[in-house]
């Protein structure tokens, strides 16, 4: 099988003989072997784990992504950052740690702006029917 890995900046990954894949989605760990159905799943921050034909194997941390299978014969996954590496116990604590921390960071700043969108509606809305509205700080 061939097993290609992109961020949006980047081919990280092109292997065209790999026998054996494992990735994890919200359900779980899995596997895949040449001959896989086709198949589409979103992948949660996590290590993608391969061998090649010869035994070795190989390792990429992937922020998140979308991994699909077609024809049994290719793997695809898009992923917004992957950082590939010989070295498991480097990509588990290191960067995996540091995507989760990231995604964290990313949550709490997609809340703070819902926040903003919010405040503003309400403000147009009273605006719209001649009321002023006293915002968070209690400003008019």
């Amino acid at each position: 099988m061939r097993l290609v890995i992109v961020s949006p900046l980047q081919i990280v990954v092109d292997e065209p003989n790999i026998a054996s894949l494992r990735a994890e989605d919200a359900s779980g760990s899995f596997g895949i072997l040449p001959g896989h159905t086709d198949f589409l799943t979103s992948l949660t921050v996590s290590v993608v784990r391969w061998r090649n034909r010869d035994g070795k194997r190989h390792f990429c941390a992937v922020r998140s992504g979308v991994l699909t299978v077609s024809d049994g014969t290719t793997v695809s996954i898009a992923t917004r950052e992957a950082v590939p590496g010989d070295d498991l116990d480097t990509l588990d604590t290191i960067v995996i740690e540091r995507f989760r921390s990231e995604l964290a960071v990313e949550r709490t700043q997609n809340v703070e702006a819902i926040r903003l969108h919010l405040d503003m509606i309400r403000r147009l809305v009273a605006r719209a029917k001649g009321r002023p509205h006293a915002g968070p700080e209690g400003m008019g």
